[in-house]
């Protein structure tokens, strides 16, 4: 059943976005990466399938959907930025007992953001669920904008060319895909563990030397 819902939704993506082209890549993406959940497999790996085809360009898809994503995880930076830290701030100011929350807890999420934000973001961007949400602490701890945007640019590059190239490489066999994204996940996690555990080990060396 989850098999054939995924084949028809799959199907249909395909042909819209065939439809609408870049563009149409670029706006899911943006819907992805902000407040709205939208799952990218079902956008890029049908783009990936498009490119097996001939019908769209690997580097045109990819530029489409790393601007959608950008702009996305933009939106809610600045949402946190400028709204949502305003409003937690004014929690703490008004009833910081009653959330929980205080002056030295945030000056400790700034800092930590300000140590370790770049792999937070570059890691978030590569695990589900949590790519779509990264950008709010980021914005919450005024986690600086030239490093938000490199370190997004990447993970969500690196996350967009695993599907961009599952859907040229199994577009033929939507089942294959299906049975397997689950995995790609997995391993996708497990790398990240590792390039956490290897930061954490070149931070601890940087620390002793000094």
């Amino acid at each position: 059943m989850l098999s054939e819902i995924f084949n028809s939704v799959v199907g249909f993506l395909v042909s819209s976005i065939g439809s609408l082209g870049y563009l149409g890549i670029f706006l899911l993406m943006t819907i992805e990466s902000s407040f709205i959940p939208f799952p990218s497999e079902v956008v890029l790996i049908p783009a990936g399938v498009l490119v097996s085809q001939g019908e769209m360009s690997f580097w045109l898809v990819l530029i489409a959907s790393l601007s959608g994503s950008l702009l996305g995880a933009f939106i809610n930076y600045f949402l946190a930025l400028y709204l949502g830290r305003r409003l937690i701030e004014h929690l703490v100011v008004k009833y910081g007992r009653v959330v929980l929350i205080n002056k030295d807890k945030l000056d400790k999420a700034d800092k930590y953001f300000e140590k370790h934000g770049d792999i937070t973001t570059f890691v978030g961007r590569l695990i589900p669920v949590i790519r779509q949400l990264i950008s709010l602490p980021a914005g919450f701890a005024k986690m600086n904008i030239a490093k938000f945007a490199f370190y997004t640019a990447i993970g969500a590059g690196i996350w967009s060319v695993i599907l961009i190239l599952m859907g040229y490489l199994f577009g033929n066999n939507i089942d294959i895909i299906n049975k397997n994204l689950h995995i790609i996940s997995i391993v996708v996690l497990v790398i990240c563990i590792f390039i956490v555990i290897f930061y954490l080990l070149i931070k601890r060396k940087k620390t002793k030397k000094v």
